[in-house]
């Protein structure tokens, strides 16, 4: 009633049972709303319409000019699949959930589904200032949010295990704020080279596909 969830008993290690609410559903959502983002990437690209006499010489050159949509489309999708992965390993940790973690993990993906609509503009107009600066600031507040989000549930361990090391928290929130500071400076660079600015959106997204020690982690052969 009235939108609540019946409280789950999530058992920490060494501790009694605690009261929170289960976080499966928030995974559930979560992975249906990067999936129709994802999704949505593709629409911006549209197959040339081109008359049958002209097939031979037209198609092939409209296709090519297809390349910013393409471009674009690529780096959105992997973006779009690199906060999947941080979402993923966040939520690995995050043990229990509350309302206020569940509005947050709501506004943060209200913004992974705004990501379409300034992938489509930078894809139309790339070299224009305000496109930029609407793909870069839409990053770059979907980054704080998803920072947000790992500091709410890991304040005093909060809502993750208690075992849980520090270092792996203060890794976690630095690994996810370079992103948005990162996306914050390419804003700044589009007021003098919006072109430049556009590197950053390929080289973050390099950064985070590398391993890191937050993978060595999960795995266990952190060593520390």
């Amino acid at each position: 009633m009235c939108g609540s969830e019946e409280p789950s008993r999530v058992k920490l290690i060494g501790q009694m049972e605690t009261p929170g609410l289960s976080t499966t559903r928030i995974a559930a959502f979560s992975d249906s709303v990067f999936a129709f983002a994802a999704t949505l990437l593709v629409l911006n690209i549209k197959v040339p319409e081109v008359l049958p006499t002209q097939l031979t010489t037209e198609l092939p050159r409209q296709v090519f000019q297809l390349w910013p949509q393409l471009l674009s489309y690529i780096m959105s999708f992997v973006i779009v699949g690199i906060y999947w992965v941080a979402h993923h390993v966040m939520f690995h940790h995050i043990k229990r959930s509350d309302r206020l973690m569940l509005w947050l993990n709501i506004t943060f993906l209200m913004c992974i589904a705004f990501i379409p609509f300034p992938t489509a503009l930078i894809s139309r107009y790339g070299a224009v200032q305000t496109a930029v600066v609407v793909y870069a600031g839409t990053l770059a507040i979907t980054g704080v949010l998803l920072e947000l989000l790992w500091w709410y549930a890991t304040r005093g361990h909060y809502l993750v295990e208690r075992e849980l090391p520090d270092r792996v928290i203060r890794l976690g929130s630095v690994k996810t704020i370079i992103a948005p500071c990162a996306y914050v400076l390419s804003i700044a660079i589009s007021f003098f080279n919006p072109k430049f600015s556009i590197i950053f959106f390929v080289l973050v997204p390099a950064f985070y596909i590398l391993p890191s020690r937050l993978d060595r982690h999960l795995l266990g052969t952190d060593g520390k």
